[in-house]
């Protein structure tokens, strides 16, 4: 067991989710909603868990990308049962979604008001539950993130920003991960290796953030490929979930393109695509884009990662047996234009390393079609 308290408190290991009724306790929560997914709940772990928390209050209806519908759907749940605290429970889906009810337990709705685009991050207090993160994929990082990316009524997939609705603890457990399908492994991981890279390209001055950054990125390319090939694979499945979270503590010094394009291209209903994947399919095109303006950056990324970065992250992609382009995923000449559009209006847009306009956006979704 390891307790590292940084931006939130930590806590990591193997076996650390026993402890989860101990630590909910410490908060003052007696009747916690469990915000989590209908694949988890059929996999037998939220039963395993409200074992040992008879008052728990389970809400399953977690979307692929969660939606504000959702979110007010699982905070009905929440009121009606006068619950007292939060858990997110499974992947940065279900872990936003639980940002989303937090927020919501202390604020009124709707959520669009407070994305940072919209001028949010002032709106927002701390007058709000305590919430515990456990993330079951190694990916997001949202168990220690500052942010949460929700579909809005309008349609608009957004960035809700502030240091308070990070999680109260993130609850970290590697074993979490053991049964998670090779395609999700490598789908996961690769949202968590892109999260490392663009953290590291932003201009912000931030060293610390920088340093985090190289280090989940080390571990992440070392134990992508094990964790993928053996789920059961101990160390690689440890090392990925620090390139998880190590990757959402940098997020301090913003994200860039990648984010700017996959949030909106996220937000396609009829598609509901996986934000991990598009990151994969997109990372070279915006590492190539990037190079003129990252400077000796370029070079430390040649010698971490082997070889050049594009090269080296499309060379991966196909090794894990990624989809090769966007046309796979069924994106279309239409939705590439409209989310060139929308990337100028993400929140990540403006920490790119080098300025976008829409034609570079759309060069680049081109590119990685």
């Amino acid at each position: 067991m390891s307790t590292i308290n940084y931006l939130t408190r930590i806590e990591f290991g193997e076996g650390e989710i026993t402890r989860l009724p101990e630590l909910l306790a410490a908060l003052g929560v007696t009747r916690p909603l469990i915000a989590t997914d209908a694949g988890l709940v059929r996999s037998g772990l939220v039963s395993r868990i409200t074992e040992s928390l008879p008052d728990a209050v389970v809400f399953d209806g977690t979307p692929g990308n969660p939606t504000e519908e959702a979110v007010l759907a699982a905070l009905a749940l929440y009121q009606s049962n006068e619950c007292d605290g939060i858990v997110g429970l499974g992947g940065g889906s279900s872990i936003d979604l639980a940002k989303g009810v937090r927020l919501l337990s202390g604020h009124p709705a709707p959520l669009g008001q407070y994305a940072a685009v919209n001028g949010g991050v002032a709106r927002i207090h701390n007058r709000i539950s305590p919430m515990i993160a456990v993330p079951t994929t190694a990916g997001t990082g949202s168990e220690v993130g500052r942010g949460a990316l929700i579909t809005t009524a309008e349609g608009r997939k957004l960035g809700i920003l502030s240091p308070f609705i990070l999680p109260t603890i993130a609850l970290i457990d590697p074993e979490l991960t053991y049964g998670l399908p090779p395609f999700l492994t490598a789908a996961t991981g690769m949202d968590a290796i892109s999260h490392c890279l663009e953290t590291y390209m932003a201009p912000a001055f931030n060293p610390p953030a920088e340093a985090i950054a190289l280090h989940g990125l080390a571990c992440g390319l070392g134990a992508i490929e094990r964790a993928t090939r053996d789920g059961t694979n101990k160390s690689a499945r440890r090392d990925m979930m620090v390139c998880a979270f190590e990757g959402a503590m940098a997020f301090q010094k913003g994200l860039g393109a990648v984010h700017a394009i996959t949030h909106p291209m996220g937000a396609i209903r009829s598609l509901n695509l996986h934000h991990g994947t598009l990151n994969a399919i997109l990372m070279p095109a915006v590492l190539r884009f990037n190079r003129p303006a990252i400077g000796a950056k370029w070079d430390k990324l040649t010698e971490l990662m082997g070889g050049a970065p594009d090269t080296v992250i499309t060379a991966l992609n196909e090794r894990l047996g990624l989809p090769a382009g966007l046309g796979a995923l069924g994106v279309t000449e239409a939705m590439m234009e409209e989310v060139s559009h929308a990337a100028l209006l993400d929140h990540c847009h403006a920490t790119n390393p080098r300025r976008a306009s829409q034609q570079d956006y759309l060069d680049i979704i081109q590119q990685s079609r």
